[in-house]
């Protein structure tokens, strides 16, 4: 029974005994007056009329207390333990978590920094608590777990998902371990994945595991066989995916009472590890966290996004616990780039790196006293407005020390430079040293466009256009992305 249920049934205990304790010595006190003289009795307050009214604390309950605990408060938002009754399959993975102790405990240090963040964004969005244990299942908590299907981050991002959810990947930044992007794309990912299935957890749990289309095949094939289509009742499923969902219950479970399973959870503060800070320039985060004080190897736990331990080609922020935020904003108005970064970091940065990565690093300007967006356009042969959608500017004013991109960063392919279609060449070797050779086209859906329309443009079956996005769905949304497949 969770401390939420406890405290309840006490309230109400409480509340009852203290109902029949007013009751009886109202009787009490009635039975008394009925013997006192009549004069005495007409002067003397109605005690016992006064005695059966209800004291207002009684009616009164008690204001919620704030969990001062991040896994309390975890608990509380646990949806998805209703109705599962005796399970087999949980048990068994119950079994292995309490065998092993040593597993969640360690997973818990290490989201210590995390898991407040996961949690407050899933409260959010109204989504199951015990999705925030998810990382457990596929990370242990570890920002740098890397699988032998090429997953990476907490969430265990492939390259292709994670490309789909907007997690760019470079030789120096990898959104698939970017903190915030990363969670933010998972919960996406997820809810993707609830409304396709018709609002069922554990169908969508699934399928975040083997792949929509997967599921949707081993539905398909119940239908088929007149079986019933819930998550418990598809066999078909990889024995991987059969054992995912009962591990991910089974481990709430465990959290909900760990005690009961030999598991000792140190607490987590239910408050923000850590805070957001802005940047305008590339900084080595040795050095980030010499300026802040900030331990080198906790800094880079929250910035793990940045391969090359230097804010290139990522996001224009910083992760740093909350203690040091405000330290560090002030030192950052006050320090020359040159302070933040050093020459011998750009080596491993700039070493093997291809001409136009180079080129892209390289081309940047400093606002000096007096620039604006006109002289510097000008002095670089560019457009204005190029470089207000380059650097994010939604007007014209400028801050001496602001560091301008100088040109389009976003990464395209030689095969083809094109804002809505990527075209790259795929050769199927074949038999006998033949080559099949396919454009593979990755289209950006347009307001409007439905599967038919898309098919019709490019000349192909529908058919095969919903074959090769299994999980696109009927309704597309603008900004998706498909995959298209035409004779070269």
């Amino acid at each position: 029974m969770s401390s939420s249920i406890r405290k309840s049934v006490n309230s109400d205990t409480l509340t009852r005994l203290a109902q029949a304790i007013a009751v009886a010595v109202s009787a009490t006190l009635a039975g008394c007056s009925s013997h006192a003289p009549q004069s005495e009795a007409s002067h003397t307050p109605n005690i016992a009329a006064r005695a059966k009214q209800k004291p207002i604390w009684l009616s009164e309950k008690p204001s919620p207390q704030v969990p001062q605990d991040i896994w309390e408060r975890m608990r509380g938002g646990f949806q998805l333990q209703d109705g599962l009754g005796v399970n087999p399959r949980i048990e068994q993975q119950r079994l292995w978590f309490a065998s092993n102790p040593s597993f969640l405990e360690n997973a818990g240090e290490r989201g210590s920094l995390y898991i407040h963040y996961i949690v407050e964004r899933l409260e959010e969005r109204n989504m199951p608590l015990e999705l925030a244990l998810l990382p457990v299942i596929e990370s242990a908590y570890n920002p740098m777990a890397y699988s032998r299907s090429d997953a990476s981050g907490l969430w265990q991002f492939i390259p292709s998902t994670g490309r789909y959810y907007n997690l760019r990947q470079t030789r120096f930044y990898d959104g698939r371990r970017d903190i915030t992007a990363s969670t933010t794309a998972a919960m996406d990912y997820l809810t993707r994945l609830h409304d396709m299935f018709n609002g069922d957890w554990l169908l969508a749990l699934a399928a975040y595991n083997a792949g929509e289309g997967t599921v949707s095949r081993a539905i398909e094939r119940n239908e088929k066989l007149g079986l019933p289509t819930d998550y418990w009742n598809l066999s078909s499923l990889p024995a991987e995916t059969q054992a995912y969902v009962p591990k991910l219950l089974a481990l709430s479970q465990v959290v909900l009472a760990p005690e009961a399973y030999g598991v000792n959870l140190n607490p987590i503060a239910n408050e923000p590890y850590f805070q957001v800070v802005e940047i305008n320039q590339r900084m080595d985060l040795s050095k980030v966290a010499a300026v802040a004080n900030i331990d080198e190897d906790e800094l880079f736990q929250l910035n793990p996004a940045f391969k090359q331990r230097t804010t290139v080609d990522g996001p224009q922020h910083l992760l740093v616990p909350t203690s040091k935020a405000q330290l560090l904003t002030a030192s950052l108005q006050t320090m020359r780039p040159e302070e933040l970064i050093s020459p011998r970091s750009l080596k491993p940065v700039f070493d093997g790196a291809d001409p136009t990565e180079v080129a892209q690093l390289k081309r940047a300007y400093r606002v000096k006293r007096g620039d604006n967006l006109g002289s510097i356009a000008k002095a670089n042969k560019v457009e204005v407005k190029d470089l207000q959608r380059w650097n994010k500017l939604t007007g014209k004013n400028l801050k001496v020390g602001q560091t301008l991109v100088m040109q389009d960063t976003t990464k395209r392919s030689p095969a083809r430079k094109s804002g809505r279609v990527n075209t790259v060449i795929a050769a199927n070797s074949k038999s006998k040293g033949k080559a099949d050779s396919q454009q593979q086209t990755q289209y950006k859906v347009k307001r409007g466009d439905t599967l038919y329309v898309v098919a019709k443009r490019f000349n192909v079956e529908m058919q095969h256009l919903k074959r090769w996005n299994p999980g696109a769905g009927k309704a597309l949304k603008p900004g998706q992305m498909l995959t298209v497949y035409s004779p070269h």
